[in-house]
Order: structure tokens, then C-alpha cells, then sequence
């Protein structure tokens, strides 16, 4: 008598959020003083409805996912905020051949106050001399650049480490594809080993 092979159980749904457990696991998310909550929560939502992680190992990668694009975005914006934070210095090294030897910094000090006169008469020499803004923020990022530069390898190291936790969630379903595929296969030869040493019973009746 042949025996009824058990059917493969249906993969479970990736759940919305992860197991209870997982979450004490994980902690609070990695935010900083003023950064905004709800944000971090959409990302999140949308990372797991486009990766949907099937177990505990992709839900720890995709936790990791997470923050590291998290990072990536917060050092986007303070970047853009170091730039207008740093701009006066920036603008008096432009002002420093078009005033006298002590007003540039001055003029500069009261410009990043927004003093309204200061701005109209450093918007003056600026045209004056055929600068614009752009000039100011290029000479920003002069004396800056090697804040800039730190700041951007930070950048690419996270999206780098980010880039290669995607690939092991590739490798990782790929390995897990074949292993159903082999069981699958395992399972369809014991099915038709069966049912052929069954075959000649069945005709000797």
C-alpha cells in the first residue's frame, strides 16, 4: 500500500510589521533630536511592502536596510544645512578684495544675521563685482571641502553597505528557491518510485 506524500505548506505572507519579539530586539528607531517620526515610519512601510521580508533573517536585513537609508538621507540633509550654516565664511573670503581690511568680516557677521542692509549692500558688491549667490556657495564649499568630502564618503559607504545587504537578500532567496525546487523534485521521484513498485501488484491482479 503506498503512503500519500504531505503536500509543501504554503509559504506564509510576509507579515505588515515584525514579530513582537524582533522588535524588542531591534529597539527604538535611530533618531535624532528633531528628526520626524512619522517619516521614518512611512519609509519603513515602504521598504517592507517592496522587499517583504519572509523570515527572521531578512527581517534583521531589512531593519539594517532601513536605518543605513535612514543615514543616508540624514547626512543628505545636514550637508545642505553645513552649506547655509557656513555660507557667511564662504562670503567673506568673496568680500575680502571688495571692502576694507576689517569691514568684510563685519558685513559678513551682520549678512548671516540677515541685518536687511547688510544683505542689500553685500547683494551690491556682489553685482558689482559680477558675483551671485552660486559664487558665495562655491567658495563655501572651498573652504569647507573637507567637511564636504568626509561627509560624502560617509554617504558612500552607507549606501554601499546598504547595496550589499540587497544582494544577500538576492543570494539568500536564491538559495532558498533551489532548496524548494530540489525538495520539490526530491518529492516527485518518491511519488513515482511509489507508484511504480506499486504497478505490478496492481497488474497481477
Amino acid at each position: 500500500m503506498s503512503h500519500k506524500t504531505r503536500p509543501l505548506a504554503p509559504a506564509e505572507p510576509p507579515r505588515a510589521e515584525p514579530h513582537a519579539d524582533l522588535q524588542s530586539l531591534f529597539g527604538p528607531a535611530p533618531l535624532l533630536a528633531g528628526e520626524d517620526a512619522s517619516a521614518y515610519e512611512a519609509l519603513k512601510g515602504r521598504i517592507r511592502s517592496a522587499v517583504a521580508p519572509n523570515d527572521v533573517i531578512e527581517e534583521i536585513w531589512v531593519r539594517d536596510v532601513l536605518d543605513l537609508l535612514w543615514e543616508t538621507l540624514r547626512l543628505r540633509r545636514l550637508k545642505a544645512k553645513l552649506m547655509r550654516a557656513v555660507a557667511h565664511q564662504g562670503l567673506d573670503e568673496l568680500l575680502r578684495p571688495l571692502t576694507g581690511i576689517l569691514e568684510h568680516q563685519d558685513l559678513s557677521n551682520a549678512w548671516a544675521r540677515r541685518d536687511e542692509k547688510s544683505v542689500k549692500k553685500v547683494d551690491a558688491l556682489l553685482k558689482q563685482a559680477g558675483l551671485d549667490q552660486e559664487a558665495i556657495a562655491a567658495r563655501t564649499l572651498a573652504v569647507k571641502l573637507d567637511a564636504f568630502e568626509r561627509i560624502d564618503r560617509m554617504i558612500m559607504q552607507t549606501e554601499a553597505r546598504r547595496n550589499m545587504i540587497l544582494r544577500e537578500i538576492d543570494r539568500h532567496r536564491d538559495a532558498l528557491a533551489r532548496r524548494l525546487r530540489e525538495a520539490s523534485a526530491a518529492i516527485e521521484d518518491a511519488q513515482f518510485t511509489e507508484i511504480a513498485a506499486s504497478a505490478p501488484e496492481a497488474d497481477a491482479e
